[in-house]
């Protein structure tokens, strides 16, 4: 590292100014890689996405997409018999009007099913063909203008659905991702402010922003390669800024540090690399391994954000380790205005915490794994799934149209049927053995080509409730174990079938995932480390954090109790599919930043003679203001990511934002210190047998005094 230095500093004018095209060229770009991405959350070769494709080419829409209820409400004193032509008329003229839709109701199924109790609303189901740009508007207004044209006098038109409710009726809302990436830089402008002091504050975004644009400019490429989902814009967007911050974060105050103990300034940035840029290397390879396990993934949009999301450490440290260090050799001194904190001295209040903690190590470390292994608890009761009806909406023209077919008696299931793809001669003998099925409302055949188009046709089920997480799915197994045993079924879809394959293909392999991420950490973090205990500590600590988060997830969104409160949303009932994993793939990067920053500065104290305990001490007080800064820029980030559109991305923001506020507070100041000062000198283990492979040298623990470490530590 001080040979890089040392280059870096030599042709600091060159490095600048690469970097200066590389922003120039981001800012160009990144315009056209966010075009470029794509909504896809398909699962190429199971069961239930083969036979959506089969329907979307046969059929031309439906499969993997849940259908719009477009229903019509007659004035007081009339009903749908006696009309049936009148609204039959509006279910024609939506179908007519908007191509690429096929419409299921009562006139092509016979059944009376599309009609309320009360016998005043009909509704009928159209499918759409999905489409994957991340700018397709939902269908919404086409819909319904063209039904209100066709509507009987004094009759309304309704128009929900799943996509709809989700989007609160409209096509857009929330500030954007650059609008979200500037609330997140005052965010972290305002914590460096209070960090450094001084005009330094503006150094880390700088090259957060030179971070961020590079990451765009890396990604068009891949655009090209391979199909990358539109989720990837944010984290890039987001925790691209948080990281990229928390690095140079990190770089910048060791190189204060060293300015404050008197070396010079070239001196000190040559240092501050051979340290801290030693701890930006590790922590950005471990966040990008996390990132990358999720390419054994057999799921396109998963592999996508690993390869993308790869790039947000990637970028992050490589401007870390050039454009910081080329800048503060330059005009670091100069920027350092006015000097008002100094980093000449651990600090006072994380020394006096750390030693408490380590004085009362046991207490500590019992509490905090109770707290933690209560959450865990929590989280074994997560329903992995879709949000629930309910939390999607609570007012407006989606939700009151959704209302009204309930109090008819029309069950939710409605709004995620099932499409069961058999060959025409075989239909009716289909629907029928599946009507009988527990949790099914109605099975319906579809006439003429909205449900019979070259010898196959599509038996719609609908069962009771809607079948969106893992617990309400039982009715989509049933289905599908039945039609896999009646003549000419060619198989089930629709999103239910998409979450059960969804659960076989990602989750049957998430402990493969698992293993890959552990193992690769583990050794990484023992040459790091020289040490064989500090990185399984690091690893099972990791695990069991994130384990406590999606706990606190499960309380907050899956039970409501905080998601009404804070984003006016109801208890979701289930967490999205996919964000537990981009949740354990970046908090398990991420947090294992905070363990290296922290325990790369214990072995360096400890390496310079300290006792354990008093390199603790020692290394928290340096340490302790910088992690929880790091992680409160992190926060700020994800709460700008969670003001945005969509609970899906709010549930996303906000459990990655408590991970690592719980990864900073409870664990990284609580537990890690209570846990090293109770394992004593076998933290500092590494036999030879084990260093010889990893091109380190062995590491044994040298004598240390039995008195108990005062507030202060002593040099």
């Amino acid at each position: 590292m001080r040979r890089w230095a040392e280059f870096v500093l030599r042709h600091r004018k060159a490095v600048v100014g690469f970097w200066g095209l590389v922003l120039v060229a981001g800012i160009l770009l990144a315009g056209r890689t966010t075009d470029r991405l794509t909504i896809d959350f398909s699962l190429p070769g199971q069961p239930g996405t083969v036979t959506a494709h089969r329907i979307e080419r046969t059929f031309g829409s439906g499969g993997d997409t849940n259908p719009y209820l477009v229903s019509v409400t007659l004035p007081a004193g009339q009903t749908v018999t006696g009309h049936e032509t009148d609204v039959g008329r509006v279910f024609t003229a939506v179908g007519t009007a908007v191509p690429g839709l096929r419409v299921i109701d009562e006139a092509n199924t016979g059944d009376k099913a599309f009609r309320t109790k009360d016998d005043r609303t009909a509704y009928a189901l159209v499918f759409y063909r999905f489409n994957p740009s991340p700018s397709q508007k939902l269908l919404t207004d086409p819909i319904r203008s063209a039904a209100q044209k066709a509507v009987p006098a004094g009759a309304a038109v309704g128009v929900t659905g799943e996509d709809v409710l989700a989007s609160g009726g409209n096509n857009g809302g929330g500030p954007g991702v650059l609008g979200e990436t500037l609330l997140g830089a005052v965010g972290a402008l305002a914590v460096l402010a209070f960090v450094f002091a001084s005009f330094l504050a503006l150094l880390p975004l700088v090259v957060a922003a030179v971070s961020i644009l590079a990451t765009f400019v890396m990604l068009l490429p891949l655009t090209y390669a391979t199909d990358v989902s539109f989720i990837v814009q944010f984290l890039v967007a987001l925790i691209g800024l948080g990281v990229a911050i928390d690095y140079s974060l990190l770089f910048v105050t060791r190189w204060r540090e060293e300015r404050d103990r008197g070396r010079d300034n070239h001196d000190a940035v040559v240092v501050a690399m051979e340290r801290a840029g030693h701890a930006v290397l590790f922590s950005g390879v471990t966040v990008a391994i996390g990132l990358l396990a999720l390419v054994v993934l057999p799921v396109p949009f998963m592999r996508s954000m690993g390869y993308g999301g790869a790039l947000i450490p990637l970028a992050s440290v490589l401007t870390t380790l050039t454009l910081t260090p080329a800048i503060l050799g330059g005009i670091g001194p100069r920027a350092d205005w006015p000097k008002i904190r100094h980093e000449n001295r651990a600090s006072r209040f994380w020394t006096r915490w750390t030693a408490a903690v380590v004085r009362r190590r046991w207490i500590a470390a019992a509490t905090a794994l109770a707290a933690l292994f209560a959450l865990t608890g929590v989280f074994l009761g997560i329903k992995i799934g879709l949000a629930s009806s309910e939390s999607l909406a609570k007012s407006g023209p989606a939700y009151e149209s959704l209302r009204t077919l309930e109090r008819g008696g029309v069950p939710t299931g409605a709004l995620t049927p099932m499409e069961v793809l058999v060959r025409t001669g075989q239909a009716r003998t289909a629907a029928a053995r599946l009507t009988g099925i527990d949790g099914v409302s109605s099975v319906l055949v579809p006439s003429g080509p909205a449900g019979n188009r070259g010898g196959q046709s599509i038996v719609v089920v609908i069962p009771d409730r809607e079948t969106v997480n893992s617990k309400s799915v039982g009715v989509v197994k049933r289905v599908k174990s039945a039609a896999d045993g009646l003549p000419g079924v060619l198989g089930v879809a629709g999103i239910g079938a998409a979450q059960i394959d969804f659960m076989h293909a990602v989750y049957g392999n998430f402990p493969l995932m698992l293993t890959i991420i552990a193992l690769l950490t583990y050794v990484l973090l023992v040459r790091a480390f020289r040490s064989l205990l500090l990185p399984l500590k690091a690893v099972l600590l990791n695990l069991i954090s994130l384990a406590a988060t999606l706990g606190l997830m499960v309380i907050f969104w899956q039970d409501g109790h905080g998601s009404d409160a804070v984003f006016g949303i109801a208890a979701t009932g289930a967490i999205t599919f996919w964000i537990p994993l981009m949740v354990f793939a970046f908090l398990y990067g991420l947090s294992m930043d905070y363990e290296v920053f922290i325990l790369s500065r214990i072995r360096e104290e400890y390496d310079t003679g300290h006792s354990t305990d008093a390199a603790v001490i020692e290394g928290i007080g340096r340490t302790g203001r910088l992690v929880t800064s790091a992680a409160l820029i992190l926060f700020l980030a994800f709460a700008a990511l969670a003001s945005g559109p969509g609970t899906d991305l709010k549930t996303l923001a906000t459990g990655l934002g408590i991970g690592i506020l719980l990864d900073a507070t409870i664990v990284r100041m609580l537990l890690v210190p209570s846990l090293v000062s109770l394992f004593g000198p076998w933290n500092w283990h590494l036999p030879g047998w084990a260093a010889r492979p990893l091109r380190v040298a062995p590491s044994y623990p040298h004598a240390e005094p039995t008195k108990p470490p005062a507030d202060q530590p002593t040099s």
